[in-house]
């Protein structure tokens, strides 16, 4: 696969597939507290992101579409992940097959508009590539930060439900 065919960019943010060089900065992303606090509740070992970036890396080999690496387009700093996927999560009632969107960005990157931006572009991409299809995404309800990025892309909360242990909300966006 060839990561720079699925480039996005929009105003401020370059938007690519993961490559293995991404590894460290992905780890400093998942073993930050802050960014883990409602995505599993404690930060990720280097094996488990290691599990996450080659899942990434599938999703895109297998299924033509997965998460990107956000980083800024003036500086090149990694500020975070954006993308789809379909985790076959075994949550009730079931995702109905909708591609699953998700963003996480480094607490540096927060408050700077770029989860939006980021999540923007990506469901600009989408729509191109779904036409008409409806996107879902799951958010702690305590995650208040997300559940504003959400709403401002057109996802509604349809329900709530348990996941993993624990509350979550679905929400859905319209294709």
């Amino acid at each position: 696969m060839n990561p720079s065919a699925f480039e996005l960019e929009t105003d401020r943010l370059i938007l690519r597939p993961h490559v293995r060089d991404d590894f460290d900065e992905s780890f400093a992303l998942w073993s930050d507290e802050v960014v883990t606090r409602f995505i599993g509740g404690r930060p990720f070992s280097r094996e488990e992101v290691w599990s996450r970036l080659l899942r990434y890396v599938g999703h895109w080999a297998l299924l033509g579409y997965g998460y990107w690496v956000i980083r800024e387009k003036e500086s090149g700093r990694f500020v975070g992940e954006v993308g789809f996927a379909d985790y076959r999560r075994e949550i009730d009632p079931p995702l109905d097959g909708a591609p699953e969107i998700g963003w996480v960005l480094m607490p540096s990157a927060h408050g700077l508009g770029y989860a939006t931006e980021a999540v923007r572009g990506a469901l600009t991409w989408a729509d191109a590539k779904w036409p008409g299809r409806d996107t879902v995404c799951i958010i702690a309800p305590d995650n208040e930060a997300s559940r504003r990025v959400a709403a401002k892309c057109r996802y509604v909360e349809e329900r709530r439900t348990v996941y993993n242990g624990h509350q979550t909300g679905v929400f859905r966006r319209a294709g």
